[in-house]
């Protein structure tokens, strides 16, 4: 098998598209590749970049359903950002009315992280690289 590079994207179905689109472009502040609308899925895909290298796809489906429990359901569990300035980032969310979690310390590695929810109460982390 030929070794694998990166990650390329990470797939986010939303309940709200205009909510998510907002949260996603306008709070955490990423830059739109493309913006599709798919009119035989009566869906929207959204193509946003994370650095250089990796995008996130925000796909709005009509009646999605609920995801089973988190952030223990088997599957993905969260996604996580690495950040410069762990406590900066955290002002800007809670700036916009985000709630944070307290920050803690990884016992492996001594790095700071938190977590905080999109719209649809994904998990996502900040971890100051």
């Amino acid at each position: 098998m030929p070794k694998l590079k990166s990650i390329h994207h990470v797939a986010i179905i939303c309940q709200d598209y205009s909510k998510s689109k907002h949260f996603y472009t306008q709070i955490l502040e990423l830059p739109i590749i493309r913006e599709t609308y798919r009119e035989a899925r009566d869906s929207y895909k959204l193509d946003l970049a994370i650095g250089d290298h990796c995008q996130i796809e925000l796909f709005s489906f009509p009646e999605p359903p609920p995801r089973p429990s988190r952030p223990e359901a088997a599957g993905l569990r969260h996604l996580a950002f690495a950040v410069d300035d762990l406590n900066q980032t955290i002002a800007h969310l809670e700036s916009h009315g985000i709630e944070v979690e307290p920050v803690r310390v990884d016992e492996l590695t001594g790095k700071r992280f938190t977590f905080f929810q999109d719209p649809d109460e994904l998990p996502l982390e900040l971890y100051e690289a």
